[in-house]
């Protein structure tokens, strides 16, 4: 699906959109037009088969890192259209702090040495979380974020990890292709119920979060 939308979307469009099984794009960031995208074949992370690595436990046993929610949605984003190619246009930044504002979008943050290194940022509605980006300027830095949010996400009661498409790194962390009318059951049974992205604790140690993972997965 790739038709055009409006010069200017409300939030409450977007929300409709998404729960709708769509979602907007730009060809890039100086390109002011989005279009509507509802791939085929969408990328979904099963929130019980979530993949951490050898290297990776023990990167996250080894510490040295910060975890925050909703501390720097705009430093995220901003972390996340900070690449060479990118669908984060003006109208997209604009959106998506407003969805902010209104609690429908999150983000959750790595800090190292005083610094964000990483994060990533979704949108959520019902039980369903609608990842959009993430990015990483330490290594393993956007791993850790992906492994601290499944752990939010099956904590705070929610079904549906939405990624979207799927790359080779999403994949080696347990994200899978699902048919699209696979997908629309999928959001249909999310949508009916609610889960409060915000209410989980941030994690103690990186040691909780290893243990829950690894039982279920």
């Amino acid at each position: 699906m790739d038709n055009s939308t409006d010069p200017i979307l409300t939030p409450e469009l977007l929300l409709n959109a998404y729960a709708s099984g769509i979602f907007p794009m730009a060809e890039h960031r100086d390109d002011p037009e989005l279009f509507w995208v509802d791939p085929r074949r969408r990328g979904v992370f099963p929130l019980d088969r979530f993949h951490i690595s050898r290297s990776l436990a023990r990167r996250m046993r080894k510490g040295g890192f910060g975890i925050s929610i909703n501390a720097d949605f705009n430093g995220v984003l901003e972390g996340c259209a900070d690449r060479g190619e990118t669908w984060i246009n003006a109208e997209i930044y604009r959106l998506y702090m407003r969805l902010h504002a209104l609690g429908h979008a999150h983000s959750l943050e790595v800090h190292m040495d005083g610094s964000l290194v990483g994060g990533v940022y979704g949108v959520t509605l019902g039980r369903a979380f609608f990842g959009e980006s993430m990015f990483s300027r330490r290594t393993d830095a956007s791993k850790i974020a992906l492994a601290y949010l499944v752990d939010r996400l099956r904590l705070a009661g929610f079904v549906l990890f939405d990624t979207q498409f799927i790359t080779p790194h999403l994949a080696s962390l347990g994200a899978v292709e699902i048919p699209r009318a696979t997908y629309h059951q999928q959001l249909h049974m999310a949508l009916s119920g609610r889960a409060d992205f915000t209410r989980p604790p941030v994690p103690r140690s990186a040691q909780d979060v290893l243990q829950r993972i690894t039982q279920t997965s």
